[in-house]
């Protein structure tokens, strides 16, 4: 080994090894966590120098990184050693008892070249689907890392569409200067084919195949790191950035460690998610920093049919000590969760000007069951639509209003395998300065959202808390500051609602309460006696409002 290559593999961190700590030590979880399992490796190093990798010149490391990944298996594991400098790569094809490990100053860019991405059986939100191959792959595999501080780069750009109104002027003259294609004036696609699967599906084959589908798989965007079916798998101190679809989503996975990642998309990115756990089992999330174009942390389970049929649930995780500076919601369960999600835990996250902060979705079609969910110390500030969301008419028609009493009227539909449920959610110790609006709920008639407790909250918001098909709903200990008037809780054909020591600042109305099938709602303020004349009824339901002073 030369006294170089001595001196580098020397200064890298050691392979991860078992901790001697449990990582969710002392967080007194509120179900039972097993231990999440940790990769461990040997200390041989191959040096993707020595398989004929050449740095900074554009030429192709694939195959010398793919070929050092392989050695590196087939000798019984270790670690693969990426050093600082810019490589140019196509996929790379993780490999059980690997560790890839970037040194600081790797930054390895994904080619441009979209020829050397073959269409494969793969995944994408939530359905198996024909997709090109992702930069990053591993399927089936056991005891696998990436780690360091190298950067990937996915070059999304070339894969992406993008729409005028998400840009600067100078953005969308460069992107329209590039080539592709400009639709309607406002939506750019980087080729014929990616323009053609959006706008003119009906020019696709109707029974998709890797040969007929070879002439459209620029619109075949796939995820940027797609592990499939795997176990014992950390991910630990890189940045995965600028990604073609969705950034990182482990798939089916099992004892996941994700820790110190940076995960960054172009705020414009289309289906720019940072991290998609899709019916993943028993993991850790923490210290991670997302800044993305679309949800940051999110939480799912598989499509409709497909994802009832897999049956795979997202389930005991805990996410803790994450930060996210942009994204469409902070942390997101939905929409496609079919097979379920439960026992998770989430901690100490910090979302600043995410579109939604704590965002709850699904639609009749999906079915699914989501339960047994704990939140505490969650920080929000500048959030332009809800601090907390729950809707399950995401991508579904809107409901309308009862035209005298301005209820939100949804008709009620059978419960079947494809009635979604969320349940059994806990939110203590939330804080949050600045919402278009505190709360709002939307649940269907067949199935509410039901047992969920909020606890110790502070929100500063235009609007305040709208509930509309919900049961046993419980607030306590909540306080809002209104910034723009109006009532400070809207509740609507809803049961079973609890109001205990709840404080508001800025209404004008404390409580307006409707819906023919309300029952059972309980108010008390802190500080403060309630009279009729802070609460608007519907008269045909008075009774059922008591409030207790």
């Amino acid at each position: 080994m030369s006294l170089l290559l001595t001196a580098l593999v020397a200064c890298q961190p050691k392979a991860p090894v078992q901790p001697e700590v449990s990582a969710t030590a002392g967080l007194n979880l509120p179900f039972e966590m097993p231990e999440i399992q940790q990769p461990t490796f040997k200390a041989d190093t191959f040096n993707i120098l020595d398989f004929g990798a050449v740095a900074n010149d554009h030429s192709l490391a694939t195959e010398a990184i793919n070929t050092a990944i392989t050695k590196c298996s087939q000798a019984g594991g270790g670690v693969v050693l990426i050093p600082a400098g810019l490589w140019t790569t196509g996929p790379i094809y993780m490999q059980s008892n690997v560790n890839l490990h970037t040194a600081n100053g790797a930054y390895i860019q994904f080619t441009a070249d979209l020829s050397q991405y073959k269409l494969i059986d793969s995944y994408f939100e939530g359905l198996s689907e024909i997709r090109c191959e992702s930069p990053i792959m591993g399927r089936d595999l056991e005891n696998i890392a990436i780690t360091g501080q190298g950067i990937f780069d996915g070059d999304g750009s070339k894969w992406r569409q993008v729409k005028i109104e998400k840009l600067t002027a100078n953005q969308w003259k460069g992107f329209v200067n590039s080539g592709g294609v400009v639709v309607d004036g406002r939506k750019w696609y980087p080729s014929e084919a990616s323009m053609i699967g959006n706008e003119q599906k009906d020019k696709l084959p109707k029974k998709w195949t890797i040969e007929n589908m070879e002439p459209f798989k620029r619109y075949l965007r796939p995820v940027m790191v797609s592990l499939v079916s795997c176990r014992k798998v950390l991910l630990e101190g890189v940045t995965f950035q600028n990604s073609p679809a969705w950034n990182v989503n482990p798939l089916m996975c099992e004892h996941l460690t994700l820790r110190n990642l940076n995960i960054r998309n172009p705020w414009f990115s289309q289906n720019g998610d940072g991290l998609d756990l899709e019916s993943c089992r028993i993991g850790l999330v923490e210290n991670c920093s997302f800044d993305v174009g679309d949800d940051a942390i999110c939480i799912k389970s598989g499509k409709d049919e497909q994802g009832r049929q897999r049956a795979k649930p997202t389930e005991l995780f805990v996410i803790k000590d994450c930060v996210v500076y942009h994204g469409h919601g902070g942390f997101v369960l939905g929409s496609e969760m079919s097979g379920g999600v439960r026992n998770l835990y989430a901690k100490n996250l910090t979302f600043i000007g995410t579109d939604c902060g704590l965002r709850f979705k699904s639609t009749r079609g999906r079915g699914g069951v989501v339960e047994n969910i704990w939140m505490e110390d969650i920080r929000m500030s500048n959030i332009p639509t809800e601090a907390i969301r729950f809707n399950l008419f995401y991508a579904g028609k809107s409901p309308s209003e009862d035209p005298i009493t301005g209820d939100l009227i949804i008709k009620s539909a059978p419960v079947s395998d494809e009635t979604p449920a969320f349940r059994n959610m806990y939110f203590k110790n939330i804080y949050c300065d600045g919402a278009n609006q505190a709360v709002k709920i939307v649940g269907i008639p067949e199935m509410p959202v039901e047992n969920i407790q909020f606890r110790d909250m502070l929100i500063k918001a235009n609007q305040g808390i709208a509930i509309n098909y919900a049961s046993k709903i419980d607030f306590t200990n909540v306080a809002l500051q209104l910034e723009e008037n109006g009532v400070a809780a809207v509740l609507s054909n809803s049961q079973d609602m609890t109001f205990d020591a709840f404080k508001t600042t800025g209404a004008d109305k404390l409580f307006k309460i409707g819906g023919t099938t309300t029952k059972n709602v309980q108010l008390n303020m802190a500080g403060y006696t309630l009279t009729d004349k802070d609460v608007d009824v519907l008269p045909d339901i008075k009774d059922e409002i008591h409030l207790l002073n």
